[in-house]
């Protein structure tokens, strides 16, 4: 048997005969290492198991025989202490977080506004300017208009800022240059050229509809710009 084992050894693997002798003498002791670990900790269960039996065994002889817990206070209960716990029991709240100042969005410069998530710094300069260009926002939808804002932003930007509606510099429209109408935001520069020919050759504007007499306006410019002008 041994020589068979040895010539499979040789042929397959190319193990010397000493070679062959060597790893049928160390791989049953390996294989019984490998076992050890597992074989240990089955017996160790299995006394622990008996132990354990033998415990309960010796308990209830203990309570058959009439035998009853030791209480070093009897005239104290469970229930005595589930009372007396409920009373002094302290019901602890999670602290409320802090709120912060909600500032008017007119009083609000470009450091401030960072604090609205999606908002940064040149974000927060391009809507103070068009706030300051414009003379004030009497919409919060109108801050829509400023380049990169969206709706999910401008919905934060309120919830951080109060809003009332203010127009603070109104345009005179009768008095104003060209360079000067044209820096609104709602007038180009080639608008401000027409309304400035226009009232040169018929006169000072009385109502913001003497505008439509300018046929390259219409009634829905009108309206957004209309609330801006001074007459």
């Amino acid at each position: 048997m041994k020589a068979k084992l040895y010539f499979f050894l040789k042929s397959y693997f190319g193990f010397s005969q000493r070679e062959s002798r060597g790893l049928v003498i160390v791989f049953p002791v390996l294989f019984l290492l490998y076992l050890f670990p597992s074989v240990y900790d089955w017996m160790l269960r299995k006394k622990n198991e008996q132990q354990y039996e033998q415990y309960l065994g010796k308990i209830d002889s203990l309570i058959q025989a009439g035998w009853q817990p030791y209480n070093p206070n009897p005239n104290f209960s469970n229930e005595t202490f589930n009372q007396d716990t409920s009373k002094n029991r302290i019901n602890y709240q999670r602290p409320k977080s802090p709120q912060l100042n909600k500032l008017l969005f007119n009083e609000a410069d470009s450091v401030v506004l960072q604090i609205v998530p999606g908002i940064g710094q040149t974000m927060a300069g391009r809507v103070v300017k068009f706030r300051e260009n414009m003379g004030g926002i009497h919409h919060k939808d109108q801050l829509l208009e400023v380049y990169g804002m969206t709706p999910e932003v401008l919905e934060r930007v309120f919830e951080y800022f109060e809003f009332h509606p203010e127009i603070f510099r109104k345009l005179a429209i009768n008095q104003s240059d060209v360079s000067s109408l044209a820096q609104h935001p709602y007038i180009n520069y080639g608008a401000a050229k027409v309304i400035v020919a226009y009232r040169e050759q018929h006169g000072f504007y009385t109502q913001a509809d003497d505008l439509l007499k300018i046929k390259i306006f219409n009634e829905e410019w009108l309206e957004r710009l209309k609330p801006y002008l001074e007459f």
